[in-house]
């Protein structure tokens, strides 16, 4: 290519040709960007537009739905029956001391899901940052990570401990047969039901988060995985099944607070800490979801037409029970069993939300709903944990671990995101409240470009909100486990899903 010498003019600038040709020089190195249809690029950027809000004002919507619910509280002595559900859990039993479940149970689980989101910005921005930077983070997004990681340590170690003080002192610990003999638990114990609402909570907390954060390539596989979770919770409670729901959920929790760990571990340069506790967590992983669920599943199967006589249970007060003898209806009195309705498979499922004394039948057909929701989790599970041995065995083979997800289908819109030197491999490993962190591919250079080039497009909707939160003073401190730095609220499921 020839030379071009450039001669100065009059008043020292180059000549307006030399500084054409240098301009397309700079253009023709600057990285292509992808063009967005106008209709898709206004719909995503409303989206963006609307996520970006909510993530960015999330204390101070928490604020005023629960201000708003307390003052109608205190000034609203008539509205007080129905706002007192919300802080207090329904159907005590003075008698008893136990606590039975219903339909009222519902404001106690919507004022939790709205307690989560303001509980985890103030832990993440206010006590976990401080901690993050203590330990030697300092790029953003090696902050933002560390602050998601230790929220699920917070949150799961919590929840797993709650939950297995809760079956240590049970009549079901380390029984299977105990789950099932002595049903329908019509009534629990306070705490019982407490962890029970409040894991409820989370992961409809969870279905919601995921559809506020940025898309990823798996957000079709977590939000099913979060639904699953959901209806499970919904169909367990509301047939009585909260005894084999809290055996469940304490066997998925586990592995959720060792990843985490060696991901922190990890981040602040302890590498032999670090891949200790990998090796932990797949060890925890494939004894806790592939061995432990599946012993569950198959007392499912096996132990419940056993232990949980086929029929129709009643309540003294019901006016079928003339006496004691008649408050179980097996189910070979067909006319009696189809009379209580033990042929209506929805409704029994349901039958703590809609008639908390009536009868309640028990068809051991009605095991393959739960069995099929079950197992389904499972499937994702392996999905996962095939993910897991990918990255087992390229560490092991030496070819390096590359991340198994990305950001999202379009890459420049890496170029607002601070390079993190914290990456490693457990970012590619997914969990049940994530599936891995994202890898960040190498930024584009960065080249001047002249006044003349530049055009003017509207941002696509993760773009746009990656903007609208750098240019916003006040952040939330935010964001979603395995979703980059930038993300929302945390995940959980098999997984979040998560």
């Amino acid at each position: 290519m020839a030379t071009q010498t450039a001669t100065p003019n009059s008043n020292g600038s180059l000549s307006r040709s030399h500084t054409a040709e240098i301009q397309e020089q700079k253009i023709a190195i600057a990285p292509k960007r992808r063009k967005a249809s106008p209709k898709k690029a206004e719909e995503e950027g409303l989206l963006a537009s609307l996520c970006a809000l909510v993530c960015d004002h999330q204390i101070g919507i928490v604020v005023n739905l629960l201000s708003l619910l307390f003052l109608t509280h205190i000034f609203f002595p008539r509205a007080r029956s129905r706002t007192t559900k919300f802080f207090q859990m329904s159907y005590y039993n003075a008698e008893s001391k136990l606590y039975g479940c219903g339909s009222d149970d519902m404001p106690y689980v919507a004022f939790w899901t709205v307690m989560f989101t303001g509980m985890r910005v103030v832990v993440m921005e206010y006590l976990l940052d401080p901690l993050a930077r203590l330990g030697g983070i300092k790029t953003k997004k090696g902050l933002d990570r560390f602050k998601e990681q230790a929220w699920l340590i917070v949150y799961y170690t919590a929840s797993w401990s709650l939950g297995m003080y809760i079956m240590y002192h049970s009549d079901f610990w380390l029984n299977f047969h105990g789950i099932w003999q002595g049903w329908p638990f019509r009534e629990i114990e306070g705490v019982f039901k407490w962890y029970y609402l409040v894991q409820w909570a989370f992961w409809i907390q969870q279905m919601l988060v995921v559809n506020i954060e940025e898309k990823r390539k798996d957000y079709t596989q977590m939000f099913v995985h979060h639904i699953f979770t959901t209806v499970l919770l919904y169909l367990s409670y509301g047939y009585y099944h909260t005894r084999v729901g809290i055996v469940i959920l304490c066997i998925m929790d586990f592995v959720d607070i060792i990843l985490p760990t060696a991901k922190l571990l990890k981040y602040m340069g302890y590498t032999t800490a670090c891949d200790i506790a990998f090796g932990v967590f797949v060890i925890s992983w494939l004894f806790t979801r592939h061995i432990l669920y599946m012993l569950v599943c198959w007392s499912i199967y096996k132990d419940a037409p056993v232990d949980m006589a086929p029929g129709c249970y009643l309540t003294p007060n019901h006016p079928s029970a003339q006496n004691i003898s008649q408050l179980f209806v097996p189910m070979s009195d067909t006319a009696a069993f189809n009379a209580l309705g033990g042929n209506d498979i929805w409704g029994s499922l349901q039958k703590a939300y809609t008639d908390q004394n009536g009868p309640i039948c028990w068809d051991p057909s009605i095991r393959y709903y739960f069995l099929g929701l079950l197992l389904f989790l499972q499937g994702i599970c392996c999905v996962w944990f095939s993910m897991v041995l990918k990255v087992v065995y390229k560490v092991l083979s030496g070819t390096g671990a590359d991340d198994v997800r990305s950001d999202d289908e379009c890459s420049d819109e890496d170029e607002l995101i601070e390079h993190d030197p914290t990456s490693s491999i457990f970012n590619a490993i997914p969990t049940c409240t994530e599936s891995g962190m994202s890898a960040m591919p190498s930024l584009p250079r960065e080249e001047e470009v002249g006044a003349d080039a530049l055009t003017f497009a509207r941002l696509n909707g993760a773009s746009q909100r990656r903007q609208v939160r750098r240019e916003n003073s006040r952040t939330s401190g935010i964001s979603i486990p395995g979703h980059g730095g930038k993300d929302l609220l945390g995940r959980i499921g098999c997984d979040k899903p998560s």
